[in-house]
C-alpha cells in the first residue's frame, strides 16, 4: 500500500465523513442511503466490496453492499464468532487479516476476491455496547492508508452507521406496532353491530347522543364525553374516530386514572433516554402515537397541575416537549376526552384548570346511566346474551319474570356491570332456563331496585 501525506489523509477522511453524512441524512431508503455511503467510503479510499451485515437472532446476513451480486450476497452470512466478522461482532472489535491469503479466519464465503486484493478488516457496529452489524471492507494494492488508519475511520463511519441503522429498525418496529393497531381496531369494529358499535339503545337520550356523533365526528373539535362509570364513553370515542377524516389513522387510548402521577406525562408525551432512572431507551407518549389520528383520554380529571398545564399547550400550540428533552415536536391529534367527575365543582375548588375546562369542553356529550334507560336494558340484555352465548357455545334462556328482575335492578356499575352479569348468568345459569329465584341468586345486589 502506498503512502501519503498524513495532510492529504486527514482531508481525505474529513471530505468521506462529509459525504456519508450528507448521505445518511436521507432516511427515505435506509439500505440506499447505507450502499451509496459504501460507494463514497469505496472512491475516496480506495477499499474494495464494502459491505454491512446486520445481526438478526444470531446470524449476520448482508443488509447493504456494492460489488456482491445476489448469489453472493445469499451466501454470505455467519454465525456469531464465525470467521473474521463474526468474531467482530462477537468480540465488539474491530477484526484485521493483514493477508487474507493465508490466514484461515477470512472465510471468503461469497467468493468475492481477487489477486489485487491484501487484506480484511471488520468493525463492529455498535449502539449502547450492542453489537447489531459488522462494515466490513477490503485493502487492495491501490489502497494508500494502512490498517491503524483504516480502522480509525471505519470505527467513525460504523457508527454513524450502526445509529442510521438502529433508528430505522426502531421506525419500522413501530410503523409495524400500528398497523396492527389498526388493523386490531378494524376487526373490532367490524364484529359489531348497528353501525354504531356496541352502543345499542333505542332511549330518547340515546338517540340523541347518535346525532350529536354524526354531526360533529368529520369535524375535528375537541370532544368531552361526560358519563358514570360503565356508561360506554370509551364507545363513543371509538364511533367519533370511525366516522371521522382520521378514520385510517391510529385510535390511541390511555386511562388517566390508571398511571401514576410521576408516569403519566411520560405516558403522553413520552421520555427521552435517561430522562429517569429507568428510561433506558427513548419512549414516544401517547400523542406522537396517535399523530395524524384520534387521541382518547379516560378519567381527565384524575390527572395532575402539571400535567393539565402541558395538556393546555398541547391543545393550543399543537406541540410539547418529551420528558427529559428539549426538541420540540408538532402533532396533528384529534383529542377525545371522558370523565365521570364534576368538573364545574372541581374548577370551582382550585383541582382542575378553568382555562382547561373550556378547551376540553366545546362539544360535550352526556351519557345517561343504565337504570334510566327504559327498555334499552332489555336490548342489551339480549344483545350480550347472544354474544355470551357463541362466545361460550352454550345456549340460555331468560324467562320473562326473568328479565323483569334484570329491568328493576338498578345497575350501579351501567352497562359494563349488565355486560360481566350477563357472562355470569350464561356461564352458572341452566340450560332448561333463567327463572325469576334464579335471577335472584345471580343478582346478589338485587335489593337496589328503583
Amino acid at each position: 500500500m502506498e503512502e501519503m501525506c498524513s495532510w492529504c489523509l486527514v482531508q481525505k477522511e474529513l471530505n468521506v465523513l462529509y459525504d456519508i453524512a450528507n448521505l445518511m441524512s436521507d432516511s427515505r431508503n435506509i439500505v440506499k442511503s447505507l450502499e451509496n455511503s459504501l460507494g463514497a467510503l469505496k472512491h475516496s479510499l480506495q477499499l474494495e466490496n464494502c459491505v454491512i451485515y446486520k445481526l438478526d437472532n444470531e446470524i449476520l446476513s448482508i443488509f447493504a453492499s456494492i460489488n456482491f451480486n445476489k448469489f453472493q450476497k445469499a451466501l454470505s452470512s455467519y454465525r456469531l464468532g464465525e470467521g473474521a466478522t463474526g468474531l467482530a461482532a462477537q468480540s465488539k472489535e474491530a477484526v484485521v487479516i493483514e493477508n487474507i491469503h493465508n490466514d484461515i479466519l477470512f472465510l471468503n464465503k461469497s467468493g468475492n476476491r481477487n489477486s489485487n486484493t491484501i487484506s480484511y478488516i471488520a468493525v463492529p457496529l455498535l449502539v449502547d455496547n450492542n453489537t447489531i452489524g459488522v462494515l466490513g471492507v477490503n485493502l487492495t494494492k491501490s489502497t494508500e492508508i494502512d490498517f491503524e488508519e483504516t480502522v480509525r475511520i471505519l470505527s467513525i463511519v460504523s457508527s454513524l452507521f450502526a445509529q442510521s441503522i438502529y433508528s430505522n429498525m426502531a421506525f419500522e418496529i413501530e410503523k409495524q406496532r400500528l398497523k396492527e393497531l389498526k388493523l386490531y381496531y378494524k376487526m373490532e369494529w367490524d364484529s359489531k353491530v348497528h353501525n354504531f358499535g356496541d352502543i345499542v339503545g333505542e332511549h330518547p337520550k340515546i338517540q340523541q347522543v347518535f346525532k350529536v356523533v354524526e354531526r360533529i365526528a368529520t369535524t375535528n373539535v375537541t370532544i368531552l364525553v361526560r358519563g358514570e362509570t360503565g356508561t360506554g364513553k370509551e364507545l363513543v370515542a371509538a364511533a367519533i374516530h370511525k366516522r371521522s377524516k382520521r378514520a385510517d389513522e391510529p385510535f390511541i387510548k390511555l386511562n388517566c386514572a390508571a398511571i401514576s402521577d410521576t408516569l403519566l406525562e411520560s405516558e403522553l408525551f413520552g421520555h427521552e433516554k435517561g430522562a429517569f432512572t429507568d428510561a433506558k431507551e427513548m419512549r414516544k407518549g401517547r400523542f406522537e402515537l396517535a399523530d395524524g389520528g384520534t387521541l382518547f383520554l379516560d378519567e381527565i380529571g384524575d390527572i395532575s397541575p402539571s400535567a393539565q398545564v402541558k395538556l393546555l399547550r398541547v391543545l393550543q400550540e399543537r406541540e410539547f416537549e418529551r420528558v427529559g428533552g428539549s426538541k420540540t415536536i408538532k402533532v396533528n391529534v384529534r383529542l377525545v376526552a371522558a370523565t365521570n367527575r364534576p368538573l364545574e365543582q372541581m374548577v370551582k375548588e382550585g383541582k382542575f384548570r378553568e382555562d382547561l375546562y373550556y378547551r376540553l369542553n366545546v362539544i360535550p356529550i352526556d351519557l345517561p346511566p343504565l337504570r334510566e334507560r327504559g327498555d334499552d336494558i332489555r336490548l342489551l340484555v339480549n344483545f350480550f346474551l347472544q354474544r355470551s352465548i357463541k362466545n361460550h357455545k352454550k345456549s340460555v334462556t331468560i324467562t320473562e319474570e326473568a328479565m323483569l328482575e334484570l329491568m328493576n335492578y338498578r345497575w350501579p356499575g351501567n352497562i359494563r356491570e349488565l355486560e360481566n352479569t350477563i357472562e355470569r348468568i350464561v356461564l352458572m345459569g341452566s340450560e332448561d332456563g333463567i327463572s325469576a329465584e334464579d335471577m335472584r341468586l345471580l343478582l346478589p345486589a338485587l335489593e337496589l331496585k328503583r
